[in-house]
């Protein structure tokens, strides 16, 4: 990570540096400096992936649906969420506050669009975990995304590997689903949030 800041800011010190050595004269940077600095400027520019996330900031009304194992009734719960915008346009940041299993909970998202990899990604932590999950995926047209993630099972100490869909199934309304592997190994779903728009 220090190493990845490192490198992100050194084509930087040479414009901070620059002036310091030729007060009256424009720092210079050879053709190849001149393309790392171009590419790092494309890199950290918020274009229209971003101001789409913009659009879904504000506060809303959850309804929660989770199950325990296939077949079973879900349990159902309600919560809130606020949304904003944050880092210049850059990350939608998500506070979760809700029950689960009758106990309160809180959750802390972030997303965002890497330019780079031109992939959506995702961070989630919540109360009932110490741990992170980080996800990666892609949206249509219509603002419909498929994340693909995993955590840490505090049972086994492996990997659960879970898809998730997000649709927004009118201006208000966007429904969140989240699939991970049952106790058969096969894909079931495991929550369903309705987020309503205040």
């Amino acid at each position: 990570m220090h190493r990845m800041f490192a490198s992100a800011l050194f084509p930087l010190s040479l414009l901070a540096t620059a002036p310091l050595l030729a007060q009256d004269a424009p720092p210079k940077m050879s053709p190849e400096e001149a393309a790392m600095m171009a590419a790092y400027q494309k890199a950290g520019t918020p274009g229209a992936a971003h101001a789409a996330m913009a659009k879904m900031a504000g506060s809303y009304d959850l309804s929660i649906r989770s199950w325990n194992s296939p077949g079973a009734p879900p349990i159902v719960e309600t919560g809130t969420a606020t949304r904003t915008m944050a880092l210049n346009g850059r990350v939608l940041v998500e506070d979760m506050q809700s029950q689960m299993y009758g106990q309160p909970f809180t959750g802390h998202g972030m997303s965002g669009y890497d330019n780079v990899t031109g992939k959506y990604w995702s961070t989630w932590n919540d109360s009932m975990s110490t741990g992170l999950m980080v996800s990666e995926g892609s949206c249509d047209a219509e603002g419909a995304c498929t994340f693909n993630g995993s955590w840490n099972d505090p049972v086994t100490k492996g990997k659960i590997n879970a898809r998730m869909t997000t649709k927004w199934t009118s201006p208000t309304v966007e429904v969140f689903e989240m699939y991970a592997p049952g106790p058969d190994g096969k894909e079931s779903k495991m929550m369903e949030i309705t987020y309503t728009r205040k």
